[in-house]
């Protein structure tokens, strides 16, 4: 077991430093000269130059890649073009949003696709509407049920925030962590809680809805694989019920594959966070993504794209592990 996290870890520094190398080699094939952004278009060249060589950009590029794979390791990802801060400070303002956002989708996509899963596994007369409804919001793309809910139940109805991550009326709490639900908690203030998730839930769904979808179908497909093993019948003679056997005895036994999907559709869900914060004005990575790419800042958009692999590569080390755990077959043949 040890052994096999070890490999793991080892599996993960690799493709962080791949992902570096392959920002690294984007950064000196692009087009752009970020000293002649940073300076302005109409920067005289001995300014520029002068940019260049603040930035190490007039060195060799093995010497640029070793002190960008450095500073990338103390967490100098440069200077942003369009906010003219450090991209970690700026960095370190939109991750609370962000990740606070993902566990929030994580949670409902957790939750939801379990019990639909469940639903349609059980075979009562909910499994019809419940599959027909994991095939058709599967492909439902995020950014279409975020423009919908934000026409129907904040435009129309009202039942919903427009923006941000608070009321104009609510101050922020000021936490530690940066994620207001907890801070609001910590801070003993439930209002800011309350106020935070009313204004999380709905991009959060958003996010989370296709990922679930996907995840109930998976794990339904594996139960119902899991109905004629032999110790469902052991158990069947034993006179359990269904669901005692249903939650008690296959569940954690089709967990293995559920848990297998659930690691690539995190990747999903970054890829929607980058539209569905643009779509709700979330002050997240994706916001400021979308900030970088018209304002053609590469530092920026770089240091997100670290960040959000890192992110990816770090919940599928995750992933790996609760297989583990939940599985004594797999570590068996890893012994």
């Amino acid at each position: 077991m040890a052994r096999l996290i070890a490999g793991r870890l080892v599996a993960l520094v690799a493709v962080l430093w791949a992902l570096v190398t392959i920002v690294f080699v984007i950064q000196t094939v692009i087009p752009s000269d970020p000293a002649r952004l940073m300076a302005g278009q109409s920067a005289p060249p001995e300014v520029v130059a002068a940019k260049r060589a603040q930035l190490h950009l007039d060195e060799p590029l093995p010497q640029q890649y070793v002190r960008f794979i450095g500073n990338a390791l103390q967490g100098d990802l440069s200077i942003s073009v369009h906010t003219h801060r450090p991209v970690v400070d700026d960095l370190g303002r939109a991750i609370p949003a962000t990740l606070e956002l993902l566990l929030a989708a994580l949670v409902i996509t957790i939750v939801l696709g379990t019990l639909a899963g469940l639903a349609a596994a059980r075979g009562t007369r909910l499994g019809t509407p419940v599959r027909l409804v994991m095939a058709a919001g599967a492909s439902v793309p995020s950014f279409l049920v975020g423009l919908l809910a934000l026409l129907l139940l904040y435009n129309r109805l009202g039942w919903i925030p427009g923006a941000g991550r608070l009321s104009a009326d609510v101050a922020a709490p000021g936490g530690p962590t940066g994620l207001l639900t907890v801070d609001g908690l910590l801070t003993l203030r439930p209002r800011v809680t309350a106020d935070a998730l009313w204004h999380l839930l709905a991009p959060a769904f958003c996010i989370a809805i296709a990922p679930a979808l996907v995840l109930a179908r998976t794990l339904r497909s594996t139960l119902v694989t899991q109905r004629e093993a032999g110790y469902v019948r052991t158990a069947r003679a034993k006179a359990l019920t269904e669901r005692q056997i249903l939650l008690r005895h296959m569940l954690r036994n089709a967990l293995n594959a559920p848990l297998s999907i659930l690691g690539l559709e995190v990747g999903v869900m970054l890829a929607g966070i980058v539209v569905v914060e643009a779509v709700f004005s979330w002050p997240g990575l994706g916001l400021y993504t979308s900030q970088a790419i018209t304002t053609n800042d590469f530092p920026a958009i770089a240091g997100v794209t670290l960040c959000i692999g890192a992110v990816y590569v770090i919940a599928n080390a995750v992933v790996d592990v609760l297989q583990l755990l939940v599985d004594p077959r797999l570590r068996s043949r890893s012994a």
